[in-house]
């Protein structure tokens, strides 16, 4: 499917009766298809921020829009695995359904730091959070996928920044560190630590899809869009970003509109089930790609990144 044949208003079949939980979801990527999503009619939509203020002012833009669909927004810090504990009880307090988590939310390219429970920042935000969320969430994502007329899906951002990570793929060893000196010389170490987590978001899904084969999990790439997260980080980051968009291009690839952003991950909430494959990678505009890298296609990695979130989640069940 090409991006200009993607057309939310046609494309997305109506969403009555789903409930929705989206990430990330007072600006950008998660902002747009909060919008795109709402028009479809689903029974809820909860989405996560730290600004309730923005929120607000969302679900007021939405409102207008004459939608039926009731908007909920869930404050949380994806950061903090104590924010996503209560996160996680607010939306199971309000819903006993949950038809599509879409892990939406990202820090890319920040400057090495911890988390409150002393995890690489961007790992922590990125991988753990919603690993977290998930966990939390899987009894009613599974109790949702016995439903008559179910098909309840994991959708996962990861972004072609997989292909930048240390040469283990994941550093297990230091991600209790701020991991300032992590990759190659030749490699800015922000987007090594960025790239390993958008790793483990491409990864996750792949071992979700074993487990939990009722539940569609997939991961994908949004495409190269200028947005806040892309844009922000200074002059060097914008830098690394135009240099990865110019690479697209000249491997006949083009430029997200800001407008498309968010397609993609919308395609891989909405589209008829038998265009996915369970555990799979999706590039614009859902188009099903083999990751380019080693670590990418790596079903023994990815089985050790399940199997070590699971153990460093254990303390919050």
């Amino acid at each position: 499917m090409s991006q200009a044949s993607f057309k939310p208003e046609t494309s997305v079949p109506d969403l009555s009766g789903r409930v929705y939980l989206i990430t990330g979801g007072t600006t950008g990527l998660g902002a747009g298809a909060i919008s795109l999503i709402a028009a479809k009619g689903p029974a809820k939509i909860f989405f996560s921020g730290r600004n309730r203020s923005r929120a607000d002012d969302l679900i007021t833009k939405i409102k207008q829009s004459s939608v039926s669909t009731e908007i909920i927004f869930l404050e949380c810090d994806l950061s903090s695995l104590t924010s996503v504990q209560q996160t996680a009880k607010q939306f199971l307090a309000q819903s006993n359904r949950l038809d599509v988590l879409m892990c939406n939310a990202g820090i890319m390219a920040v400057p090495p730091s911890l988390s409150n429970e002393g995890y690489e920042i961007q790992f922590a935000t990125n991988h753990l959070g919603h690993a977290l969320l998930i966990k939390l969430l899987l009894p009613t994502l599974l109790k949702t996928a016995e439903l008559p007329d179910s098909d309840v899906r994991i959708v996962n951002l990861s972004s072609t920044g997989y292909t930048t990570t240390p040469s283990s793929g994941i550093d297990f060893d230091t991600l209790k560190t701020s991991q300032a000196s992590l990759g190659p010389m030749y490699q800015p170490k922000t987007f090594t630590r960025y790239g390993q987590s958008k790793l483990a978001n491409l990864l996750y899904p792949i071992e979700l899809a074993k487990r939990y084969p009722t539940i569609t999990s997939v991961a994908i790439h949004p495409g190269f869009i200028k947005t806040n997260l892309t844009m922000g980080g200074g002059f060097f980051n914008r830098q690394v970003f135009a240099a990865a968009r110019l690479m697209n291009r000249i491997s006949g690839g083009r430029d997200v509109t800001f407008e498309e952003g968010p397609y993609n991950q919308i395609w891989a909430a909405t589209t008829p089930k038998e265009n996915l494959k369970n555990g799979a990678y999706y590039e614009p505009m859902g188009q099903l790609v083999v990751p380019t890298t080693i670590h990418g296609r790596n079903p023994t990695l990815a089985k050790k990144l399940y199997e070590w979130t699971e153990r460093e989640l254990a303390a919050f069940e």
